[in-house]
């Protein structure tokens, strides 16, 4: 059992609280903090350094479905209390985990898409009174991924599909360690991978209310944004046309939230300061990091489905079967010369579970 200890909010800063790190260089400090004095260190390599965190419990992110189009713009929570940040008694940032989410294709089933941090640093301060201001910077690199869900094994396109790539030896995104890999860049300067990490919500975009925690007992929130680059190619025309089918699958079915050249902006709600342990935390970022290959889901229930700014549910085209059809035929036809039937077989689209 875990011996994370609560502290209470009428309790922060808790006993053991340095604090310091947030001004030990004017640089670091609101509106505009420059962290780049810092390394950035590998998420998981200093877990020993680790005292405090923050659970965030409302991963809520937001886009646009149609790029230019601010009337499309969609809010959904990816899965609650998968994504973490840890910091020392003096608040130096030493580790972030990134939360992930499911999709779902009509023809091959689930697929699992997830933010990973693969480098972080910054600074949180539990003393500050306004804690929508100043409370944390940071800054991180990530990388997207994409594969399939364990679910997906029933589907027996999905399978076909696996022996097709397979039988020329070539990598299929079965699990996270072949997953299809994202890049993910700074909205503001598509050449560097460092994305800030600030406290308050983003600004210019407008939040409704389903998508906003202080009410839930929310302590804090920061926010951040990519930009959606292009995928990995392995200079494969098999395997990089695959992947890229893949990609317009998930975009299909979830509005285009990782469709090239998109903004992809969340808000992190997250619970007042607790006390780390160390075992629990490398057990916390080991089983996220696998969990949706192990199809257990996510700790704290499955996240929400996206919506529009009035709470009107996001549709898939209503088409969205034949369009997958098309697409994944297309690319059987080009790479093996073997015809699909034109139409997909009655039966195909499972409804996926909530």
């Amino acid at each position: 059992m875990s011996s994370v200890a609560t502290i209470p909010v009428n309790k922060i800063p808790a006993p053991g609280w340095k604090g310091g790190f947030s001004t030990s260089n004017p640089a670091f400090a609101y509106p505009n903090p420059n962290l780049s004095s810092l390394p950035m260190t590998g998420n998981m390599d200093n877990i020993r350094k680790l005292r405090r965190q923050i659970h965030v419990l409302w991963p809520e992110f937001t886009w646009l479905t149609v790029q230019g189009d601010a009337n499309s713009r969609c809010y959904q929570m990816f899965a609650p209390d998968i994504s973490r940040g840890g910091y020392d008694d003096k608040g130096q940032f030493w580790s972030i985990i990134c939360p992930q989410q499911g999709s779902y294709s009509p023809t091959l089933g689930s697929l699992n898409i997830e933010v990973s941090v693969t480098s972080q640093r910054g600074w949180m301060d539990e003393t500050v009174q306004d804690r929508n201001a100043d409370l944390l910077a940071a800054d991180m690199t990530v990388a997207g991924k994409v594969w399939f869900a364990p679910s997906a094994k029933d589907s027996f396109l999905y399978n076909l599909l696996k022996l097709l790539v397979e039988s020329h030896n070539l990598p299929f995104p079965l699990d996270k360690a072949h997953a299809i890999e994202i890049t993910l860049v700074n909205v503001d300067n598509p050449n560097t991978p460092i994305l800030p990490v600030r406290s308050g919500e983003a600004a210019g975009i407008q939040v409704p209310g389903f998508a906003t925690h202080w009410t839930d007992g929310a302590w804090g929130v920061a926010n951040v944004a990519v930009r959606i680059g292009s995928i990995y190619r392995y200079n494969n025309p098999i395997v990089d046309d695959f992947n890229a089918m893949v990609m317009d699958l998930v975009n299909l079915g979830s509005g285009n939230v990782l469709q090239e050249g998109n903004i992809l902006t969340w808000n992190v709600w997250f619970d007042a300061p607790s006390l780390v342990d160390q075992c629990d935390w490398a057990n916390h970022a080991k089983k996220w990091r696998e969990s949706l290959d192990t199809g257990h889901g996510s700790p704290d229930g499955p996240g929400t489905l996206p919506r529009y700014f009035d709470g009107t549910y996001f549709k898939p085209i209503d088409a969205v079967i034949e369009a997958e059809w098309d697409k994944i035929c297309a690319w059987v036809k080009k790479h093996f010369d073997i015809t699909l039937p034109d139409s997909a077989p009655v039966g195909l689209a499972k409804t996926p579970k909530q």
